[in-house]
């Protein structure tokens, strides 16, 4: 069975990679279109792919592909431009996330009257962060105005390893025997323990990393076949060797990818190749796995609540904080609502799920359904909404 799946995954990537100029340039966005074919591979259709991966493996693919994936929409950025407008990301991580949050908590409490309240806010927090990946569409394209296309970068980027902290903080209060924690002191402590070992190791890597890369070049033990490997092996690094350490994986790998991107400019464009492949690569598995598996499993539970709260949770409950952070500054209305609006779910959402689910909450199926479904309706309604837009802010540019 495992060559059979082999087999109708590498088909489809064949396929794929041939025809995905035409697709792209649709309405259909990459994410999309995977998540359809696991699904319709899947036991939900012709039951051709029968993935037999469990909770742990999942995870781990999803954690390394989500580490790479921050890593190199970090080392693309352009420093010059968020030097210029760096208050648009700060007023949405440091206003605009406590507020999603605060607002997914009280709009959560509303409509699950019976959940704790606890569990309502680690629903809240796992919904929070937006994913780099299925917003490539937008941060990639020259289209879209540079404040707003590197803002939403840096939030994608930043805003998932922010919410990490906050989730553990939030099992060590609702499960203090299972963390063997219990204090509020403690769960303080780790917080700050999480983000400032995170940052540590992304930083102090990327310097290790680009002396050592120059070293070796100026000495001519550099061969540049095998440099293709080097910031790989260091995204995987820094999220693998944080995590050890016990601080955040992700801020590490979204560190290290900006002060390598900021080290390095003349050779990350070259070097970044193997690592936005290579994160292509794992994305088309998780998405395929999260059609064929998730979904089926999940459908069972998706009731009206789950779909009133997926919805709210992609417009009001993250459009209206957006909004609110950027009150009194220059970005206008069209880009408020753009940067409101292209804050899709996927990745982190998945991997926050993952990581929360051998608690065993009481109210654990529920706020799944609830995930799953956010992260389903934000690949279809992101994915087909993204080119519209972007070609919008062309016409606008073009004057047409």
């Amino acid at each position: 069975m495992i060559y059979q799946n082999i087999s109708l995954i590498a088909g489809f990537l064949l396929l794929y990679s041939l025809f995905a100029g035409r697709f792209e340039s649709r309405l259909v966005s990459g994410p999309l279109m995977f998540l359809i074919v696991g699904y319709l591979l899947g036991p939900g259709a012709f039951n051709l792919l029968q993935m037999q991966i469990n909770g742990e493996g999942m995870r781990l693919l999803a954690e390394i592909t989500l580490a790479i994936v921050l890593f190199t929409d970090a080392a693309n950025a352009n420093l010059s431009v968020l030097k210029t407008y760096n208050w648009i990301p700060l007023r949405l991580l440091f206003i605009g996330l406590p507020l999603c949050l605060l607002a997914g908590w009280i709009f959560g409490l509303w409509l699950y009257p019976n959940m704790h309240w606890l569990e309502v806010a680690i629903l809240a927090t796992i919904l929070a962060p937006t994913d780099a990946a299925l917003g490539k569409a937008v941060v990639s394209n020259p289209q879209v105005p540079a404040p707003v296309r590197e803002s939403l970068n840096v939030e994608s980027g930043l805003n998932d390893g922010i919410c990490v902290p906050v989730l553990l903080f939030l099992l060590a209060l609702i499960a203090p025997e299972e963390m063997h924690k219990g204090t509020v002191a403690t769960a303080v402590w780790l917080f700050i323990e999480e983000i400032g070992i995170g940052f540590l190791v992304g930083m102090t890597l990327a310097y290790c990393t680009a002396g050592l890369l120059h070293f070796t070049i100026a000495k001519r033990w550099s061969l540049p076949v095998w440099r293709q490997l080097m910031l790989p092996g260091l995204a995987i690094l820094c999220f693998a060797l944080a995590q050890w350490l016990g601080g955040s994986g992700f801020i590490a790998a979204f560190i290290g990818g900006l002060f390598i991107g900021h080290l390095l400019p003349s050779e990350k464009k070259h070097a970044l190749e193997t690592n936005e492949e290579l994160g292509d690569l794992f994305s088309v598995i998780v998405w395929i796995t999260f059609g064929s598996v998730v979904i089926v499993k999940a459908w069972p539970y998706f009731t009206w609540h789950v779909w009133v709260y997926a919805l709210a949770s992609l417009t009001i409950l993250r459009m209206i904080p957006v909004w609110l952070s950027l009150i009194k500054t220059t970005v206008v209305n069209e880009q408020r609502l753009f940067i409101g609006w292209f804050g899709p779910r996927g990745l982190a959402s998945i991997v926050f799920m993952l990581i929360v689910m051998p608690y065993n909450l009481s109210a654990g199926q529920q706020i799944n359904a609830t995930i799953i479904a956010t992260i389903l309706l934000s690949v279809v309604l992101h994915g087909l909404s993204a080119n519209p837009w972007v070609a919008r802010f062309s016409n606008k540019t073009s004057g047409t």
